[in-house]
Formats: structure tokens, C-alpha cells, sequence
């Protein structure tokens, strides 16, 4: 399925149906008086956030959204029915905003909430609310009001806990195929991973977390270049980033300088970004050059105040001790935000 994070839909709620206006005419009743029913309501447009949904591609195909109508008013005091709901599923994860205003309207998470995002008018009165010891027959009812009608924006962020960060073709893409069931495609030339993918990693029977590989980052991901500037903001949900280096050399980059640029594109895009537990990888230590170049540059980053932790996507060398890493500091984290969360409840 074609991986859509953004798409434009128009919303328009059910109108309200109108009041009737009607009098009783019944035997032995030729006076009954005014018996018209009010109109129904119109039906809402509603989101319901769907586990099983991780894409925005059905809104590429169905950009109009409308509920139904309310039925009018019927004479011998009947209402009209209410109009259906127009139930549509969207992705966890999903940035609800005002097409015109920019206004963010909702950001919708976990699975079964519910967001109205039109909601529907309402029915007119019918004559029967307007009957007076001065008016005994009103000839006129109100019309229904109608439905909310706006352009939504919507914006998918994957929902994951840890985010792997790179240039293309460093291992990341190889990672998350070891250590989760997700299978992003994996060669040997860059930008082969064009969509983000996520992977549940298990480390014990007691620690999961959820790992996103974001593709495409390069110099210039958040003015557009490469696919980063498309994705970039799946990571901004993250709690840990890990940021892969190929120290192999064999891609003519030097691993110093790459840390450097990712880092800048992360704090050009978003300050939160850059400001993000990082854990920084050395991939494909099972290789000679790798091995050789490894101590000058664990020493470089250490003097930074940074471990550099090396693995081998390829062998499965050192992956257990990075992802041991990953989770206490996932967990750490998590276990902070839980006790900030319950403070500030408690003020």
C-alpha cells in the first residue's frame, strides 16, 4: 500500500432538516391545532482513530466527506429522523488542522477516540412550538440550520519511540530488519528505503518499544533536499534517537562530518529535534576499515561527552548491547515524563 502522510479533504456536515408546519384535522378534532414536528438534525462528519490504518492514502481518492441531512418535520406532532453520521477512519497519529486558518484542531492518538470534525445543524422548530392564547395558528416554522462545512489538513506522524537517523545507506534500513519483523528494502545505493517504516523491537519478555527508520536524510533534508524533508517529522514524536554512522569509509564520507550535518538538519527543522537523547551507532564494524577507524573516532566523540557504540547490521555484532542502551534510556525517559505528568496533576 502507497504511504501517504498529508492530504487536504473538504468536510461537510448534514443540514438540519425543517420544521413542518401542519394542523390536526381528525374526526371528532376539527380543531385540533398546529401539529407540525420539528426537523431532525443533520448528521457529523466523525474521525475514529484505527489501529489498523497507517496511512492518509483513502483521502487521495475521497476528498469530499459529507453526512446526511435531517429529515423535516411531519405533521401530528412528528420529527423528523436525524441524519446518519459519516463515521471515516484515520491512522494513529494523525494532526488534525484548519486548512485556512492553520489551526491545529485536534491531535488524535490512541485508538477508538473520536473527533468531530463537522458537526451536523440543527433541526427548526415546527408550529406546534409557536402556538399562544394570541396566535392559535401559526402558519410558519423554522428552517434548519446548516452543517458545518470547512477544509481540513491532515498530517500523519508516525507513532514510534525511538527514531533511527542517518544518511542514506549507513545500515539503518539492515538494523531494523534484524531486530524487528518490519522489512524495509535494502541494496547498495542510496535512497533505497523511500518511505518510513516502523518495527517493534523485543528485547525480553518484559521490554518492547516501537523503532522508526526515517529515510533520506542529507545536507539540505529540511529545505527539501533528498526525501528528509518529507519525513523529518516522524521523528518528532520520538523520545530517543539513533544515529547511525558508516565508519567503513568506503563511501568516501567521513563519519565525524556526517554526525555533524545530521545534527544540523535535525536543529534547522525543529530546535526539540536536535535537543533529543541521542545514541550514535558505528555500523559495519565487522569490516577491516571499520575496525581500524573505530578508536580515533569513539576517542573524538567521547572527549564530546559522547559514547559511540559499535554494531554490525550485517553479523547481528554489538546490536544486543545497543538496543540494551536504547531501552534503559527509553525507559529512563519514559519513567520521567510519567512522575513530571503525575506532578503536575497533583498542583
Amino acid at each position: 500500500m502507497k504511504f501517504i502522510d498529508e492530504a487536504k479533504v473538504s468536510v461537510h456536515a448534514g443540514d438540519g432538516g425543517d420544521g413542518c408546519v401542519a394542523f390536526l384535522r381528525e374526526k371528532y378534532r376539527p380543531k385540533g391545532g398546529p401539529s407540525g414536528g420539528d426537523g431532525g438534525d443533520g448528521g457529523d462528519v466523525v474521525f475514529v482513530v484505527d489501529a489498523n490504518l497507517g496511512t492518509l492514502l483513502d483521502f487521495k481518492y475521497q476528498p469530499l466527506l459529507r453526512a446526511r441531512g435531517g429529515e423535516q418535520g411531519r405533521g401530528k406532532q412528528q420529527y423528523g429522523k436525524r441524519g446518519e453520521d459519516l463515521v471515516v477512519r484515520i491512522p494513529p497519529g494523525t494532526l488534525v488542522y484548519d486548512a485556512d486558518t492553520g489551526d491545529l484542531l485536534g491531535d488524535l492518538r490512541q485508538p477508538g477516540t473520536r473527533f468531530i470534525a463537522a458537526q451536523g445543524g440543527h433541526g427548526g422548530a415546527g408550529n406546534m412550538h409557536f402556538a399562544s392564547s394570541t396566535n392559535q395558528s401559526p402558519r410558519f416554522a423554522k428552517p434548519g440550520t446548516p452543517g458545518v462545512e470547512r477544509t481540513l489538513r491532515l498530517e500523519l506522524r508516525l507513532l514510534a519511540d525511538v527514531g533511527l537517523v542517518g544518511f542514506p545507506s549507513v545500515g539503518k534500513s539492515s538494523l531494523i530488519r534484524r531486530v524487528s519483523a518490519a522489512r524495509p528494502r535494502v541494496a547498495d545505493y542510496p535512497f533505497t528505503t523511500l518511505v518510513p517504516h516502523l518495527g517493534v523491537v523485543r528485547l525480553d519478555e518484559d521490554t518492547t518499544f516501537v523503532l522508526a527508520d526515517i529515510p533520506g536524510l542529507i545536507e539540505g533534508a529540511h529545505e527539501g533536499a533528498g526525501l528528509g524533508h518529507q519525513f523529518l517529522r516522524h521523528v518528532a514524536r520520538t523520545a530517543v534517537l539513533v544515529h547511525m554512522l558508516d565508519i567503513s569509509g568506503l563511501t568516501g564520507r567521513d563519519p565525524l562530518q556526517d554526525f555533524e550535518t545530521i545534527n544540523r538538519e535535525l536543529e534547522a527543522f525543529d530546535p526539540e529535534l536536535a535537543s533529543k537523547p541521542q545514541i550514535v551507532a558505528a555500523n559495519k564494524i565487522d569490516l577491516a576499515e571499520a575496525r581500524e577507524r573505530f578508536p580515533e573516532l569513539r576517542d573524538t566523540l567521547r572527549a564530546r561527552g559522547i559514547e559511540l557504540w559499535p554494531l554490525s547490521a550485517a553479523t547481528g555484532e554489538g546490536i544486543r548491547e545497543l538496543l540494551r542502551e536504547v531501552a534503559s534510556t527509553w525507559r529512563r525517559l519514559r519513567e520521567q515524563t510519567q512522575h513530571d505528568e503525575g506532578t503536575a496533576s497533583e498542583e
